[in-house]
C-alpha cells in the first residue's frame, strides 16, 4: 500500500529523472533509476512474504528503495541498500527518510563487493541494478547468500543486451536456478533458487 507521502516522493523523483534526462545530463551522473512499472513490479515482490529480507545492489537515490521498503512495510520486512557514490547515498538517505520509511530500509555505504563478501545475512529477494560489467561478478557473491525459493531480479537485460545477454544465459542455464527474461520496461531477469550452491 502506497501512502500520499510515498506517492509525492516518487513522483518528485520521477520529475527530477526525466527533467535530467531532458537536459542531457550524463548517464554517470543520473539516479538512472528504475521505470515506475519496474517499481511497481518490484513493491509487488516485496509485499508478497512475511518478514521478507531484502538485498538491493545499487541504491542509487532510494528510488527503487522507496519501492521496495513500501512492499516490505506490508507485512514486516526490510530492506538492506548499498551504494558506494557519497552523493547518491545523501540523497538515499534524505528521500527515504521524507517518505517515510527508515523504518524498513537501511544503506550501506561503500564498495558492495567488500558488504558481500563479509556479511553473514541471509536474503529472500535480491535487486540487481549496479554497473552492468559487473553484474556477473556480484550475482556470485550475493548467491551464497540466498536460500531455496529465493529470487533475484536484474535490471536493464534489455536495454543493455549487448552487455547482459551472457547474463542471462548463464542464469538459465543454471541447473540450480529457474530463470526467465521478463519483457518489463528496460528488461528483467527474474532467478528462482530451486537448491543451494553445490559445495566447492
Amino acid at each position: 500500500m502506497l501512502d500520499g507521502v510515498v506517492r509525492a516522493v516518487l513522483a518528485r523523483l520521477e520529475e527530477e529523472d526525466r527533467a535530467e534526462r531532458d537536459a542531457g545530463v550524463p548517464s554517470e551522473q543520473r539516479s538512472r533509476q528504475v521505470a515506475p512499472t519496474t517499481g511497481r513490479f518490484l513493491f509487488a515482490l516485496a509485499a508478497s512474504q512475511a518478514g521478507i529480507e531484502v538485498l538491493e545492489i545499487g541504491g542509487s537515490r532510494g528510488y527503487s528503495s522507496i519501492w521496495l521498503a513500501a512492499g516490505a512495510r506490508v507485512l514486516g520486512g526490510r530492506v538492506l541498500s548499498l551504494e558506494h557514490e557519497l552523493e547518491k547515498c545523501a540523497a538515499w538517505r534524505a528521500n527515504i527518510a521524507e517518505a517515510g520509511l527508515e523504518e524498513w530500509a537501511e544503506l550501506v555505504e561503500g564498495d558492495a563487493f567488500t558488504t558481500l563478501r563479509e556479511t553473514e545475512d541471509t536474503f529472500d529477494l535480491v535487486f540487481l541494478d549496479a554497473e552492468k560489467e559487473q553484474y556477473e561478478a556480484l550475482f556470485a557473491l550475493a548467491r551464497p547468500l540466498l536460500e531455496p525459493g529465493g529470487l533475484v531480479v536484474a535490471d536493464n537485460v534489455l536495454s543493455h543486451a549487448d552487455k547482459l545477454a551472457a547474463y542471462s544465459a548463464a542464469r538459465q542455464a543454471d541447473e540450480t536456478l529457474v530463470s526467465v527474461t521478463l519483457p518489463l520496461d528496460r528488461g528483467l531477469e527474474l532467478s528462482v533458487v530451486l537448491s543451494e550452491v553445490a559445495a566447492a
